[in-house]
């Protein structure tokens, strides 16, 4: 569904890889491998934890084939290398302006506040929640702990997730949850990003 996405881009490379293993052992619905990857190869993945997911599903193998991989030696830099630009030292980025709302009308006395900060361009989410701590550090404060995925965020405003009650901070652009975390996503000039405590 969603165009070839199956669960989630973090999901995308154990269930291309399951897909892929048990074709042999059943015959399951028709799905688009096409498309599938299509999905896969249009994102970038800069998590070492999703890279080693999808790696294998790239390559045709599971992670119990993947031992077995031969990799013949390439002479100069990888092409995802070579298309790296970088600018000349000293260069100042175009900044931003991203929108940035917490919202808890869950548990305790509910707030819902919002500011707006400028960032670099090509910032990760995790800097825009710092420079509005930075701006309005008693309103917008917060806490990550860290994943094999990235920082995720645990608490904000000090409302703290708890998996004893199914609580969680949720992120949505506009209406629509975030697909990556705060330290991999990338906002655009504008872009309005929630923060919602919510329960699963």
């Amino acid at each position: 569904k969603r165009d070839g996405m199956m669960g989630n881009i973090y999901s995308m490379g154990l269930a291309l890889q399951a897909l892929g293993s048990t074709a042999m052992f059943y015959a399951p619905r028709e799905w688009d491998c096409a498309q599938a990857f299509s999905v896969v190869y249009g994102h970038d993945y800069r998590q070492p934890m999703a890279i080693a997911q999808v790696l294998p599903a790239l390559v045709g193998k599971s992670y119990l084939e993947a031992a077995n991989l031969e990799c013949a030696a390439s002479s100069g830099m990888s092409p995802s290398l070579q298309s790296l630009k970088l600018g000349p030292v000293g260069v100042q980025k175009a900044r931003i302006q991203v929108h940035y709302s917490i919202v808890n009308t869950l548990q305790g006395k509910h707030f819902h506040k919002s500011t707006s900060v400028r960032v670099p361009a090509g910032s990760t989410l995790l800097k825009v929640l710092q420079a509005a701590e930075k701006k309005e550090p008693d309103v917008f404060s917060f806490q990550t702990e860290q994943t094999s995925w990235g920082p995720m965020v645990v608490s904000i405003h000090g409302l703290a997730a708890n998996p004893e009650d199914r609580t969680y901070w949720q992120f949505l652009s506009g209406e629509d949850a975030l697909q990556e975390g705060v330290g991999t996503y990338v906002p655009v000039d504008g872009e309005h990003i929630q923060a919602v405590f919510s329960t699963y």
